[in-house]
């Protein structure tokens, strides 16, 4: 018999239902109602204004104590020359010192006079109300022709405590005759580059249009390139172990770090929907400032894991947001999370686009039936826009707005349109000529947006556009890139050495405490060396690559179940952890890219190629494929890294020649013995890869042992204080840390020498790749993937 209080239970989940039923198709009624109007869009976008782009190397700017103070900076033009045009362009250092600080009442004279007894007002904004900020407009003053050898900039009133200027072009016919000549200013200093007002243009120039449709290549020239080695998109299971362990702690940091409504929030709010008020918890500027990035995040993690785990909650949530999505696009096919008209503030058109398509992508292969559609949608839009001419030097770091199209192209829904957009808008010549000649500065002083890790994620569309098109140059560039970042960026253990500081990372700086071995950094590492070796697979080097990367920084920066650091940090204590439970889930840039990789990881185990397979990581997995159309599988068995052992047994209705190729590790301390069966079949060499070409039985079992052992690297960047008797030790592949284990401090160090330390340490009874240290009590050897809260160094003294 039911009670009342039942009755009522249901009564009241029925109302619900019903409210729910009107919320949503009220939601839907209220999409269609939003108007959208193109050419309102981009009149509020302000194209066809004359832009510096922005510039992150040194530039001019004088201190000063308050915005009174009075500042001049003047141009000797060596002799008087006809002058018809100045242009003043404003500081655009986004931060630093030449950051703003543009004058907010000034004048312009001309003089044949050093010291301006005697001279010619060009412009005069002294008396009049306060010149408005530009920003990043260029102002250009061509108010009369006058002759003259001396141009002089006074700052009456300044802005932000300082005069900061890019640089002064001075016209004459067009031409900039200050380029060159000698500045001077009211108040030297040494840290001024005063010098860099009259520097030569850069390579693409001073402005945000970059437009040189000569660059496009007919699609009838192409010589599309085939990969010699193939990324399973699936059929590889985990077995018990570190890899599935990692996948189980990115699922639980996917499903609780945040709601689903904050998830979607961004869409609904740009769409003209029904929201709840903004979290404040919740950080003002990944959620704000990078509207969309907080889905495409979720769908990385979420769409990379499904295609090995399935996981119903996971599977929903991720099509519940493409729904969102779908739902929230304009008719035109646009879908992001920013009104078109701000494409270009902040990082929007950049960073939000490529983590949004990266998301749709990872979604479409994990089998959601709309992602692919509404990815297809949106660059039919894109590839015939009208901001595509600023979209390189206009947004913060454009090029990171590379990769969404050439992955955009390599999927079932890519067009050749697809390709040619990024090399009419988006290639740089000059950038991949100084790749290709390894120049450094390609790297650490390039002269746009920030030079730092990013770029990697600019250099992988040159290899996709070497495949699509099979234009040497695009290759040419990549392997430059790759020699530069692996011979000047790349700490011991693989983490990379240059970040989005406010300073610079020199070539083999490898600074310990600026904030280096960023995880976004080495996930696009990853990806690029992924292409690398599906291009190159017998060359072991880039998958050698990928496992420094996964081991030492990627799982090193996972916070458990919880939450995903930014920083590998090598001394002192890790960077704080990004966690719901210490208010650090902030949706921040390595927690996207880190939640792709930890999904990825089974792809990076095994390779296919035609004639059989590349066995490139170890870990325990099956991985099911198919070899010249017959059914085939290997199943490892191994602990790696805490145990060298490794078993393959192979699986197959009947016997059948197939090619296993083995990675021979180049960390290897010695040859590789290979047994088939219990009988030795050959040894491998270290950094290549061991071929076994013959017929293969059902139940077949491949046996070897990983020859591990200690390498001891002494320190050799600029960090200060580690000048001396400072090294890393690695055990194969694992970067090891010296813990703190009584002493809770990070002066971390032992009395020992780089040749003893090996004899001097003993493995903890229970704690595999643990080790005490023969005469310490304080400190242990622990992989460094290991240490969460405790001080450590991976660089400790050595000292007699």
């Amino acid at each position: 018999m039911r009670t009342k209080t039942s009755i009522l239970l249901k009564e009241a989940k029925f109302i619900c239902l019903v409210v729910s039923s009107f919320l949503t198709m009220n939601s839907i009624l209220l999409t269609a109602q939003v108007k959208y109007n193109a050419a309102n869009e981009l009149r509020e976008a302000e194209m066809g204004v004359e832009r510096v782009a922005r510039y992150y190397l040194p530039a001019y700017a004088s201190m000063a104590a308050s915005n009174n103070e009075i500042r001049w900076v003047q141009i000797d033009l060596g002799q008087v020359k006809k002058i018809d045009g100045i242009k003043l362009l404003p500081g655009v250092q986004g931060w630093g010192p030449a950051a703003g600080g543009f004058p907010s009442r000034f004048k312009l004279e001309v003089s044949n006079d050093v010291n301006f007894e005697h001279s010619i007002m060009y412009e005069d904004y002294t008396l009049k109300e306060e010149f408005p900020d530009p920003i990043d407009k260029v102002c250009a003053f061509a108010s009369k022709e006058v002759y003259g050898r001396y141009v002089r900039l006074t700052a009456i009133r300044l802005r932000d405590n300082k005069l900061a200027m890019t640089k002064i072009i001075v016209l004459s016919d067009g031409k900039d005759i200050a380029e060159g000549c000698t500045a001077t200013e009211s108040n030297p200093g040494n840290d001024s580059h005063i010098e860099l007002l009259t520097r030569p243009p850069r390579p693409q120039g001073e402005y945000v249009v970059t437009n040189n449709p000569e660059n496009v290549m007919p699609v009838e020239t192409w010589k599309p390139v085939a990969y010699k080695a193939e990324t399973p998109m699936g059929g590889v299971q985990l077995g018990d172990g570190l890899f599935k362990k990692t996948m189980e702690n990115n699922i639980s940091y996917l499903m609780n770090s945040f709601t689903f409504d904050q998830l979607v929030r961004n869409f609904r709010v740009k769409a003209g929907l029904p929201v709840e008020p903004f979290d404040e918890k919740l950080s003002l500027f990944w959620f704000k400032q990078l509207p969309g990035s907080e889905a495409g995040r979720f769908l990385m993690g979420a769409g990379n894991t499904l295609r090995w785990i399935e996981n119903a909650d996971l599977r929903k949530e991720m099509n519940d947001i493409i729904d969102v999505i779908d739902q929230c696009k304009e008719p035109d096919g646009y879908l992001m999370a920013y009104p078109k008209h701000t494409i270009f503030d902040v990082e929007y058109g950049a960073y939000t686009r490529s983590w949004v398509t990266h998301g749709l992508i990872e979604a479409g292969y994990a089998g959601n039936k709309k992602a692919f559609g509404l990815l297809r949608g949106f660059y039919d839009w894109f590839d015939q826009c009208p901001y595509l001419t600023e979209m390189l030097r206009r947004p913060r770091q454009g090029t990171q707005g590379i990769i969404p199209m050439t992955r955009t192209y390599f999927t079932p829904i890519g067009k050749a349109k697809d390709i040619q957009v990024v090399q009419q808008y988006f290639q740089e010549n000059y950038w991949m000529k100084q790749l290709a000649d390894r120049n450094p500065d390609a790297i650490w002083r390039y002269p746009y947006d920030r030079p730092h890790n990013y770029l990697v994620t600019g250099i992988e569309p040159y290899l996709d556009l070497y495949r699509a098109t099979g234009a040497q140059k695009y290759l040419d560039a990549a392997l430059g890139a790759w020699d530069l970042y692996h011979d000047n960026w790349e700490h011991i253990g693989g983490s990379l050495a240059i970040n989005e500081g406010t300073f610079l990372y020199e070539p083999k700086s490898y600074y310990l405490r600026k904030e280096t071995g960023e995880l976004c950094g080495n996930s696009f590492w990853m990806k690029l060396n992924q292409r690398f070796h599906l291009l190159y697979p017998d060359q072991e080097k880039y998958v050698s690559e990928i496992e420094k990367s996964i081991y030492n920084v990627a799982i090193a920066n996972q916070y458990g179940p919880q939450g995903i650091r930014y920083f590998a940090k090598l001394v002192d204590w890790k960077y704080g952890d990004h966690s719901p439970n210490s208010h650090q889930c902030m949706n921040t840039c390595c927690e996207g890219q880190g939640t792709r990789v930890f999904g990825s990881l089974p792809e990076y185990i095994y390779s296919t190629a035609e004639d059989g397979i590349y066995v490139d990581l170890y870990a325990a997995s099956e991985i099911k494929y198919t070899c010249r159309n017959q059914p085939m599988s290997l199943k490892m068995k191994t602990q790696f890294p805490y145990d060298p052992k490794v078993e393959i047994t192979v699986g197959n209705g009947k016997p059948m020649k197939n090619i296993i190729r083995l990675r021979v590790p180049s960390w290897a301390s010695e040859k590789m013995a290979v047994m088939v069966n219990g009988k030795e079949v050959g040894k491998g060499i270290p950094g290549t890869y061991f071929v076994i070409d013959r017929e293969w039985k059902n139940t077949d079992v491949i046996s070897f042992t990983l020859p591990m052992d200690f390498r001891v690297t002494k320190y050799t960047g600029m960090e200060k204080g580690f000048e001396e008797n400072h090294y890393a030790i690695e055990y194969g592949p694992i970067l090891m840390a010296m813990v703190g284990v009584r002493a809770k401090k990070y002066d971390v160090g032992v009395k020992t020498t780089p040749e003893s330390i090996k004899k001097m340490l003993r493995p903890v009874q229970g704690k595999p790749l643990h080790f005490t240290i023969e005469g310490s009590r304080e400190f242990e050897y622990w992989p460094y993937f290991e240490v969460q809260d405790e001080p450590f160094s991976c660089f400790p003294e050595f000292f007699k």
